[in-house]
């Protein structure tokens, strides 16, 4: 996509939102990005593991919201362990291969559902309506105004004292960031251009994270993981942050 810096801002939020579902739709139609396999991130596992431990939360019963849930290997993982959860997704492949492994699991109905609808957008959702929140790397490439309306939303539907889990890109010490956003420089600030996806990504330091989350959450924690991701059968090492948050 060709940037014009002639559109209006709701022209370029509309067409950039028209890109992101095109893109992870040819994406989980032949993935070269997203990772395979069905068992659910490390990162989400060692947060189950806290919340247990730590915040001494029982998952049964829990009403999880799932942004982003692609295959649904984390919204699956935590409905085996007594969770209802709700996965939201803008990719339809995504949902039916998600749906298709809560069939071969033969999962109960309620336990776990999917829905097509973009994280950026207003969510369908009562207020207070889930105890738990996950995006895992997936508001990475909305805009600042789908940013606005995500952040607002997961706040409003998360009910008090509810826990909030985010992994997203990390800008601090990650070269291959860096020279994303010097070669490829995107239309928003910290944000870099993916020719291969046609997909805008955003990345962020630690003052930028801390500023836009903690007006609406108390961080419990934020440390910097080191991993490596595979993008076109190549890995790369990237920095990613893993937020613990709470609704006060």
């Amino acid at each position: 996509m060709c940037y014009n810096h002639a559109y209006t801002i709701a022209n370029l939020s509309k067409e950039l939102k028209n890109m992101q579902e095109k893109a992870w739709e040819k994406e989980y139609q032949k993935p070269k990005l997203v990772t395979g396999g069905d068992e659910p991130q490390t990162s989400v596992r060692d947060f189950v593991r806290f919340l247990r431990k730590e915040e001494k939360v029982n998952l049964d019963g829990l009403r999880v919201l799932d942004l982003g849930s692609g295959g649904g290997k984390n919204s699956i993982y935590l409905a085996e362990h007594g969770a209802l959860v709700t996965g939201m997704e803008i990719s339809s492949t995504a949902i039916e291969k998600a749906r298709a492994r809560v069939r071969e699991l033969e999962l109960p109905v309620p336990s776990v559902t999917f829905l097509k609808h973009s994280i950026g957008e207003p969510y369908p959702f009562p207020d207070n309506s889930f105890d738990l929140l996950l995006d895992v790397t997936s508001s990475n490439s909305l805009d600042q105004s789908e940013r606005a309306v995500y952040l607002k939303e997961c706040h409003r539907v998360l009910a008090p004292h509810g826990h909030f889990f985010v992994r997203t890109l990390c800008k601090d010490g990650d070269e291959n960031a860096k020279n994303l956003l010097k070669q490829n420089p995107g239309p928003e600030p910290e944000t870099y251009y993916m020719p291969e996806l046609d997909l805008f990504e955003r990345v962020w330091s630690r003052e930028d994270f801390l500023a836009t989350y903690s007006p609406l959450f108390i961080i419990q924690s934020l440390e910097k993981s080191t991993q490596y991701t595979r993008f076109n059968n190549r890995s790369y090492k990237r920095n990613f942050w893993l937020a613990y948050l709470v609704k006060g």
